[in-house]
């Protein structure tokens, strides 16, 4: 539970500090998981007379002699302490340079005797893989150039939406280009009978083969869905796993929104609030609308591109009302509908769907009385609430069990939808076709068959 009393921006930067843990905590597991395969392999090898399997002759720590002074495998804690003496004990012998390549190249060749995990990459790109902010300081490594960037989205993501709102608020069609994923997840390493991880991939218009959901059933779906495309930067990437990869960020969930700049090839970030302050601040210079401002601090830097660079969403007289109320709207409603679908336990689901009751209620009376969620005029607020209520009778209402509440049974609400639907660029952001295509069809596990 994050702290109380915590900003938006904080509130966010709280939740991607529990992403990373969680990615970290993944690696470690993937890693220790792929050392005792290792082990394991090479000391049925040894045993067998075939040789130790590290693969890297008598320069490995899994050689056959040294395996004889080697625990059991079944002793995980005793393979863990000796495999990491013998790597310690070659980098002495060896040079710490030396040593320290030995131990990666193990850890790698350890790794393909299984499921090909990708644990051996440069970490100095995975570093430049993570957050990242575009500006025009003195030595900055991402500054503001129109063509340099790209998006990858997803129709159906809300997360992706929201992106998708200010680029077209701000009027960066043309500055920021963007690639569509297709909305139903597929495996991302299909040639990998081990590999069972499912997400985004690339579409091909051009295809005739349809397709089912990540197991094998439902549909047949279309291989492609409108503006749904191959990825034009990463030319032959099959999914977002492989431009993560590509970029050198092997160990996340491969999700969308991803800004990435074309011209260094790595990603500049994959959070879509980031991603969203600096398509409000940074492009301006370029955009159809620069004077559209989610976060002043920043926004002088680049109005030369923006086409509409007037329109101001996080406005600094409003911006503790803005991060006031994405404080409980977050938590209790636009993350409050994923609490409910994916709760686990009657509990849960119970205490998920009072909280976003609650929220509702609060938002249909705030909007009672004034025609944005802030105040009089749109903002950063309202992007993040509009890409909820879009979504939720169709979606959230049945298949997330927030039926408690419609949309359609509020007039204001209905008032509210239509009035940010008729902004301009913001009805091409909205497919429901793939919405549903992606709720309906990528959650195996809530709907086996994939029936919309």
């Amino acid at each position: 539970t994050p702290p109380q009393g915590l900003s938006s921006g904080d509130l966010d930067s709280w939740y991607t500090q529990q992403k990373q843990r969680e990615i970290e905590a993944r690696k470690k597991r993937e890693e220790a998981e792929a050392i005792l395969r290792g082990y394991r392999g090479a000391w049925d090898g040894s045993k067998s007379g075939s040789g130790g399997g590290g693969g890297n002759g008598s320069s490995s720590a899994l050689s056959s002699s040294s395996l004889e002074s080697g625990p059991e495998p079944s002793d995980a804690r005793g393979v863990f302490q000796w495999v990491f003496q013998a790597m310690e004990s070659q980098a002495s012998s060896a040079g710490a340079g030396e040593g320290g390549t030995t131990g990666k190249k193990w850890r790698k060749s350890a790794a393909a005797s299984g499921e090909e995990k990708k644990l051996d990459f440069d970490d100095e790109k995975k570093n430049e893989a993570t957050w990242n902010f575009i500006n025009n300081a003195p030595g900055s490594k991402y500054v503001p150039e129109t063509g340099r960037y790209h998006i990858y989205v997803s129709l159906a993501c809300p997360w992706s939406h929201r992106v998708l709102m200010v680029r077209a608020l701000k009027g960066l069609q043309n500055v920021v280009s963007m690639t569509v994923v297709h909305p139903i997840w597929q495996r991302t390493a299909p040639s990998s009978p081990t590999d069972r991880h499912c997400g985004w991939v690339f579409a091909d218009p051009e295809s005739d083969t349809p397709l089912t959901n990540a197991d094998g059933v439902g549909g047949p779906f279309p291989a492609a869905y409108a503006k749904n495309s191959p990825d034009p930067v990463l030319l032959g990437a099959f999914s977002m796993r492989d431009i993560y990869e590509q970029a050198g960020d092997a160990d996340g969930k491969y999700t969308v929104p991803v800004l990435y700049d074309i011209s260094t090839g790595t990603i500049v970030s994959k959070e879509s609030w980031q991603i969203m302050r600096m398509l409000n601040a940074c492009f301006n210079e370029f955009a159809e609308n620069p004077s559209l401002d989610l976060y002043p601090p920043l926004n002088a830097c680049f109005n030369e591109f923006a086409k509409n660079p007037s329109l101001d969403l996080y406005p600094p007289a409003e911006r503790n009302r803005i991060d006031e109320v994405a404080d409980w709207m977050y938590p209790a409603f636009s993350n409050g509908v994923y609490r409910c679908g994916f709760a686990m336990t009657q509990k849960a689901y119970d205490e998920s769907i009072d909280s976003l009751v609650n929220a509702f209620d609060r938002i249909e009376s705030i909007l009672k009385t004034q025609r944005y969620i802030c105040g009089p005029n749109m903002t950063e607020a309202d992007v993040r609430l509009f890409v909820t209520l879009l979504r939720f009778d169709e979606i959230y209402a049945l298949y997330f069990k927030c039926n408690a509440r419609s949309v359609s049974s509020s007039s204001v609400l209905l008032d509210y939808c239509r009035d940010v639907y008729q902004m301009d660029g913001i009805k091409e952001t909205i497919d429901m076709e793939q919405c549903m295509a992606h709720y309906y069809c990528s959650h195996t596990e809530l709907n086996k068959y994939s029936i919309i």
